[in-house]
């Protein structure tokens, strides 16, 4: 069930139904890896003709600053149109999650006042892309499109066909490189082949020139093109959209914890780099303490490029302090690495990446279980505190969330697939990449995954990441009568520990199941 439709938990939840070479992502001019953009602010590069109007696109880069499209249409000084399209029509697009959606929402009205501001203006569409950004196109008259490049499969599909379209009309269209430091098919092993462990994968990007410059952001833009009848195109309204929860409205937690937005972003960063960076390497595993740099929604809209992030951390800290930074910028490299998964392989979401995984034994989740899990009441702390913080803000502790995930598919022995799905619909940072790239890497049928038996032990996580408690009472009230000890395992605790559910499975009997299970796959 979706999150725009689930009510708080502690009230039923029904279970979530699923149906689930080496070459540029385009084709068309200037879709090959060496359309980059240099630091400083580019002149225009030459177009057939002259230019009378262009028309740039926006999808997951929604900020003004290290925006090479915004750049090159602020560099040309033509009549220009800044297009967002919410497009959950064109074949294989994934439909947005509920949290996502609100932040979505939050995001874009940032994103049109600062476009304001420069003297130009968003305008709003909803439907099949391809569709509205040819007819936008005949509209304004616009003989050149602009856009930054995406990933997807689906989406690279409409990338493509946009740029036949636009050769077909004499139309010029230009991509750039703007949300990955390091696209899919410049990274390759030595047979010419993707990556397929994380590690090598790192040490070949580390290897290359380092990440370009940003580029700063355009002091003014111009002024917005005028359809043949003179008037402005027209937008829809981001309150037509109906992007924000409504009865009920949950995103209360989520408005109180995130500022979504370009000056959001920067503000995280900053606080990022002024606190947590420089012990990022022991902060990051503790939950109960603000010791990572909550950028992951961010860089999910795009509203801060990792070229920037990069580049701040190396300006901020002396070489000789660059160890914990080096362990955030290999974080990065995880979300280039998952980039990567879902550019070879487009179906990462709902199929095994190890195809031997499809003869698994899963285990049909009862209700009661999949409810417990989502409510954050399965009666092991850890994972109850990772389940409710998640619902209450959007976000979930990454080592938090390898313990939730862990308990998902080994204990309880469900589908990777049911987790991404909830996964999808209640994280602010939900990424096609990432989210299941993490999943099938949780459940071991993804690439560089965790050993099969590598099992998270939820008690063992919160006593060695959580020694205190504070993250676990910090989302579970019920344990706040329990000392240091019991909050670890409050079913020892004779009762004090009012309220909170006993444990829906013995750890010990669900990991040798699991073991079995996975040892029964490995024999073959």
């Amino acid at each position: 069930m979706l999150r725009a439709h689930v009510p708080h938990p502690g009230a039923g939840l029904r279970r979530v139904s699923l149906t689930l070479q080496v070459h540029p992502p385009e084709s068309g001019p200037c879709c090959t890896p060496n359309c980059t953009v240099p630091a400083a602010v580019p002149a225009p590069r030459v177009y057939r003709g002259s230019m009378s109007a262009t028309l740039v696109w926006l999808r997951d880069d929604l900020r003004l600053d290290d925006n090479p499209a915004l750049a090159e249409a602020a560099a040309l000084h033509t009549p220009l149109t800044v297009v967002y399209v919410l497009d959950e029509e064109s074949p294989g697009v994934r439909p947005l999650g509920g949290a996502v959606k609100w932040w979505l929402h939050h995001s874009l009205a940032a994103l049109a006042a600062a476009l304001e501001a420069r003297g130009s203006r968003l305008v709003l569409r909803r439907g099949p892309a391809a569709r509205i950004i040819q007819d936008l196109a005949v509209e304004t008259s616009a003989d050149l499109l602009l856009w930054n490049r995406r990933y997807g499969g689906p989406e690279r599909t409409v990338d493509a066909g946009l740029k036949s379209w636009a050769t077909e009309e004499g139309i010029s269209a230009t991509s750039f490189q703007a949300n990955l430091m390091f696209e899919p098919w410049t990274v390759r092993t030595g047979s010419g082949g993707p990556y397929k462990v994380f590690t090598p994968f790192w040490k070949a990007c580390l290897a290359g020139a380092e990440p370009r410059q940003p580029l700063a952001a355009p002091d003014q833009l111009p002024a917005p093109a005028r359809t043949r009848s003179g008037s402005l195109p027209a937008s829809e309204t981001l309150e037509g959209w109906g992007l924000l929860p409504r009865d009920p409205d949950w995103s209360s937690g989520l408005a109180a914890t995130w500022t979504p937005g370009e000056a959001g972003a920067y503000g995280r960063l900053m606080d990022f780099v002024d606190g947590p960076a420089a012990e990022y390497g022991t902060g990051r595993d503790l939950p109960g303490v603000d010791g990572t740099s909550r950028l992951s929604p961010h860089l999910r809209f795009g509203e801060i490029s990792p070229f920037r992030i990069w580049h701040t951390l190396r300006d901020s800290f002396a070489p000789g302090a660059l160890a914990d930074v080096g362990i955030f910028r290999s974080e990065l490299g995880w979300r280039e690495f998952c980039w990567q998964l879902l550019y070879e392989n487009p179906e990462l979401a709902t199929r095994n990446y190890r195809p031997e995984f499809d003869r698994f034994e899963w285990q049909p989740a009862s209700d009661a279980e999949l409810q417990a899990w989502q409510q954050g009441r399965t009666g092991y702390p850890m994972v109850d505190a990772g389940m409710r913080q998640l619902w209450q803000t959007g976000w979930m502790h990454n080592r938090v969330r390898m313990a939730a995930a862990s308990f998902l598919v080994k204990n309880l022995l469900a589908d990777w697939r049911l987790g991404e799905a909830w996964f999808w619909d209640t994280l602010v940072d939900a990424d096609a990449a990432s989210n299941p790239a993490n999943w099938q890497w949780v459940a071991g049928s993804g690439a560089d995954a965790s050993p099969y038996f590598r099992i998270f032990n939820p008690v063992t996580q919160s006593k060695k990441f959580d020694a205190a408690g504070r993250y676990l009472r910090g989302y579970i009230p019920e344990l706040d009568a329990l000392d240091d000890k019991a909050v670890h395992e409050p079913w020892k605790a004779n009762g004090a520990a009012t309220g909170y559910p006993a444990p829906i499975v013995d750890l010990a009997e669900s990991r040798a199941r699991a073991l079995a299970t996975y040892q029964r796959l490995k024999d073959g």
